[in-house]
């Protein structure tokens, strides 16, 4: 069948993908032929995402890195999954619900999660649908989920996942190093639960500081600055009874327990150790001396929540201040029966306080604190402030530090492993400069909140029986601790209660069973829990950084001792995102050392940023998002693919615009129509895919077998490096210059000859195949269709041979010297050309002016070539250059292009002058905003690189105009 005039990937994608799978072409081990194996894990997208083009990267260098091993014979497995995605999920399944008029507090824990997996049964395969769509050559057989074997998973969602990450926990807390604790969180009161710092944004927003007077304890006083001379020495004081504190945020006040001052700031030296009063309930505050205040910012005293505010905790866990919560959990104020907030203050002024913001939003309060503020005199003024506030990335809300119990990983405990396997080697991280990222994080580590109060994850393995407070008393006089509850943590209900059997027993309670409960409130008469003991589980789930901190072992099938696992773990490269280093990366390497004292990948290559065209970060309120989806339905997946994997500079981001997709787009076509050349010249009828290359005498031939032998060299040197855009450029430079460019003309004339047509199309067939084949990995859908169009094949392109040897017997040093000696001739001609804006169809005299015997020799054998191909008209040699000549020179030889009569040397010299002075002044013009210290302190990162990509622009075109008016000198 004829190939078509163009590659339709609308149509094709779609008819290939299928191909692939019906043939089962991806699945673990397909087409191995040697006992190495290369395993990669793919990074688990949210089971609620879509395809953005951080994904449509970061898969797309993955892909690559996969299709080349599969390639090349490796037992491959690209393992694919998604992540349950705990307050994404919910989210979603409350936003359904509420449109049917329900809410999450309308069904049961059960019921609500049932829904849930309703859910992910008719929605969340979107995003697999579309990675198929970009190429991605997962074993999708294997395709896996955090949330696998869970209580209540459907038919489908057997894996065992679930098992390995309460194992874990059950594991990690009978070792210590997992415990419940109280510490300040991010704590999102939309969602009414624990967020980590990955799911909060920080925004600038237009607020106020508010400035508050708070009165010295027992008459102190001290010596406040109120004029300056003008070095900024204070020349005058005024004495002051009371202590200026600034705030964004006065509702926390209610909480406040100290006032910081710096240890070195003379002006409060003497009032360290006094107290301050607290205005409307009259606590006493402790002023301490730490040196998170600054002297130079506002008063140099600072308010101290330490309930409230991070660096209020520390600076209180330092100096000894206590930590008074004054808000619940959907951050309304909370006062009543709150003896942390009434202890020490004044009670007429608590009830005062009780009526008038309890249960009131934290922004209500805030406006009704600075209005009796302002009425009691002690608001000391307002300032305008933009400041950073957090809020949570899915709810919007600001999220507030907020002092609760939850669970925690001692990460202390566990981390030393992972700092030593990538001090020691035993894991890289690239670029390097991610090392410092990763140590960073992994020397100041703090406990990892690990508790998330939601229903949608995997439910904390602990359950809670009530603590006997005096166990020798008869059972009808037996008192119970409800506040201060028995852990039992184990991996079922049946094992908590054998742990709970063993502690009764050992106080000599003894009884008929054990009874799981929602609550203590439904426990009844207390005088039966000897017969049957209540157990309560922790209501809260897991953090989903913890259970995909156990992806690589969970989907080999851990804690089974399963082939996958002896064969693939540990795995090989993690490509991620500079973003999670810390949140995944390094919590999967502390955690599969801890388990099964491995290290998880021996590499960790992380990828870039992609940006717009002008360097911003894409966001929709910028309205500059480029959707992968659409990209693909305009351009093409290959093309899409291509434009990314040729700008991956390692540590570089990448400028990502249309027209170089287009670009690229064009690129495939380039290969289909020189495949069609082929086609209509017969070079496919009987092919079968060769290994060997053919015996060629054809300078030519033996020219481009010699770069094909080089070019799979110089890939597999790049890919082992991880330099994906060198192996791109050098794929391109060759598929498109060297073969489709040159090759494909200098064929045309060997292809006429019957002397050496078998030989070239041989060498053109072999040629085309290696380029299909190198190019599989990047273009695996057009490559693959060429494949199926080009000859007689065993197997698909996507388990074909990789190239392997060879490529130094490929080269013939004569054969490259000369072709390459041609091209650089005829480049130097077309470049003269069009520098003297020469009429494209008019055809030059070229006269030599001095060669030696090789450039004459070469100039003999390709004369045709060059005068077609360069527009030349060879006369032979002269002595001299003919007057108004444009001189080429290269190696061996020197020639002469007359150009007396063909263009106007005047005329151009001052078209080519104006022109360059343009220019200059345009160059003069950023160098003295790049210059400025100014501009590139303050302008956007993204417009001082755009000026310094523009005078490195302007600088070549200049260079390039210099350059035709030197020749124009030299003519005249």
């Amino acid at each position: 069948m004829a190939m078509d005039k163009t590659f339709q990937p609308a149509e094709a994608e779609a008819r290939i993908s299928a191909t692939w799978d019906a043939a089962n072409a991806f699945a673990a081990g397909a087409a191995a032929r040697r006992p190495e194996t290369f395993c990669i894990m793919i990074p688990p997208p949210n089971v609620t995402g879509s395809l953005h083009m951080g994904h449509a990267f970061n898969n797309t260098l993955q892909d690559i890195l996969v299709r080349w091993h599969r390639m090349r014979g490796f037992d491959t497995l690209w393992q694919p999954g998604q992540d349950h995605a705990g307050i994404a999920t919910q989210m979603v399944v409350e936003r359904e619900l509420a449109k049917a008029g329900k809410r999450r507090s309308d069904f049961t824990r059960e019921e609500f999660v049932a829904k849930v997996w309703e859910w992910k049964a008719q929605s969340g395969g979107t995003i697999v649908r579309q990675l198929q769509r970009l190429g991605a050559s997962c074993d999708w057989s294997r395709n896996a989920f955090t949330m696998s074997g869970a209580p209540g998973a459907p038919t489908g969602e057997e894996g065992n996942f679930h098992d390995a990450v309460i194992r874990v926990f059950v594991e990690l807390y009978n070792q210590g190093a997992i415990y419940r604790g109280k510490r300040l969180v991010n704590w999102d009161p939309h969602f009414e639960t624990a967020i980590s710092d990955l799911e909060v944004e920080q925004t600038e927003v237009d607020g106020h500081l508010w400035r508050l007077r708070y009165p010295l304890a027992d008459g102190a006083t001290y010596e406040h600055p109120v004029e300056w001379d003008e070095e900024g020495r204070a020349t005058a004081w005024e004495t002051r009874d009371y202590l200026v504190v600034a705030t964004t945020r006065p509702e926390t006040m209610l909480g406040d327990t100290g006032i910081a001052v710096h240890p070195d700031d003379a002006r409060y030296a003497h009032l360290v150790g006094k107290e301050a009063i607290l205005p409307l309930v009259g606590r006493r505050l402790k002023i301490v001396a730490d040196s998170y205040a600054d002297p130079e910012k506002g008063t140099g005293a600072v308010k101290m929540t330490p309930a409230h505010d991070f660096n209020d905790w520390e600076v209180g866990q330092r100096t000894g201040l206590r930590a008074i919560n004054v808000m619940d959990r959907r951050a309304a104020i909370a006062l009543r029966d709150n003896p942390d907030f009434a202890a020490g203050c004044d009670a007429g002024a608590v009830a005062v306080c009780i009526e008038a913001f309890d249960a009131h939003d934290r922004y209500e309060v805030r406006d009704a604190l600075v209005e009796t503020a302002r009425a009691e005199g002690w608001l000391d003024g307002i300032d305008p402030d933009r400041h950073v506030v957090p809020h949570g990335d899915r709810s919007k809300v600001a999220v507030e530090p907020f002092l609760t119990d939850q669970w925690f990983v001692d990460t202390k405990k566990i981390v030393d492993p992972a700092l030593d396997a990538v001090r020691e080697g035993r894991t890289r991280i690239l670029p390097e400069q991610h090392e410092k990222v990763y140590f960073h994080w992994l020397e100041n580590i703090e406990p990892w909140c690990i508790s998330r109060q939601l229903w949608w994850g995997h439910q904390i393995p602990v359950w809670y029986g009530p603590n006997p407070m005096n166990s020798s008393a008869p059972p009808h006089e037996l008192e119970w601790d409800f506040d201060d509850p028995v852990a039992f943590c184990a991996a079922t209900f049946e094992d908590a209660a054998k742990l709970a059997d063993q502690y009764y027993k050992s106080r000599g309670l003894a009884s008929q069973g054990f009874v799981e409960l929602p609550d203590f409130s439904e426990t009844g008469d207390v005088a039966d829990w000897v017969k049957l003991v209540p157990l309560i589980r922790d209501p809260d789930v897991l953090d989903t950084w913890f259970s995909s901190g156990l992806w690589p072992i969970g989907t080999l099938g851990w804690p089974e001792d399963t082939d996958e696992l002896k064969k693939y773990f540990p795995t090989d490269v993690l490509v991620t995102g500079f973003d999670i280093i810390f949140f995944w990366v390094a919590r999967m390497m502390m955690m599969q050392l801890a388990v099964v004292e491995k290290e998880p990948f021996h590499t960790v290559y992380v990828h870039a940023l992609v940006r717009d065209e002008k360097g911003k970060k894409m966001s929709k309120s910028l309205g500059n998002v480029l959707d992968p989806l659409d990209l693909i339905d305009d351009y093409g997946a290959d093309a899409v693919r291509f434009t990314l994997t040729s700008m991956a500079a390692m540590g570089r981001d990448l400028k990502l615009s249309k027209d170089r997709i287009a670009g690229y787009r064009n690129f495939g076509t380039k290969l289909w129509n020189a495949c069609r050349f082929a086609e209509m010249n017969g070079v496919w009828e009987g092919h079968a895919t060769q290994t060997t290359p053919p015996q060629a005498t054809a300078t030519a031939n033996r020219w481009i077998l010699g770069e094909t032998g080089r070019i799979r060299a110089e890939v597999d040197a790049a890919l082992t490096a991880y330099r994906f855009n060198d192996a791109a450029n050098a794929l391109y430079a060759f598929v498109w210059g060297r073969v489709c460019d040159w090759y494909v003309e200098f064929a045309k004339p060997l292809l006429a000859d019957p002397d050496t047509a078998g030989e070239t199309r041989a060498t053109m067939a072999f040629v085309l195949d290696r380029c299909m084949i190198l190019l599989h990995p990047f273009m695996p859908f057009v490559t693959e269709e060429l494949w199926s169009l080009t000859g007689r094949r065993d197997s698909l392109l996507v388990h074909a041979e990789w190239p392997e040897g060879l490529d130094e017997a490929l080269v013939d040093p004569q054969a490259e010297r000369e072709m390459r000696w041609v091209i650089t001739l005829i480049e130097e001609i077309r470049s003269a050309r069009a520098q003297m804006r020469v009429p494209a169809g008019a055809y030059l005299e070229m006269w030599e002016i001095d060669a030696d015997d090789a450039a004459r020799a070469a100039l003999a054998r390709n004369a045709a070539l060059i005068a077609r191909l360069a527009r030349i008209e060879a006369k032979g040699a002269a002595a001299t250059a003919p007057r108004g000549a444009l001189s080429v020179a290269l190696e061996g030889a020197s020639f002469a292009l007359p150009l007396q009569g063909v263009i106007d040397i005047a005329a151009e010299t001052a078209r080519l002058g104006k022109t360059l002075a343009k220019l200059e002044k345009e160059a003069g013009g950023l160098r003295g905003r790049l210059s400025n210290p100014k501009f590139t302190a303050s302008a956007p990162p993204e417009v001082v690189e755009e000026a310094r990509d523009n005078l490195a622009q302007v600088d070549e075109e200049a260079a390039r105009l210099r350059e035709a008016l030197r020749r124009l000198e030299e003519m005249a």
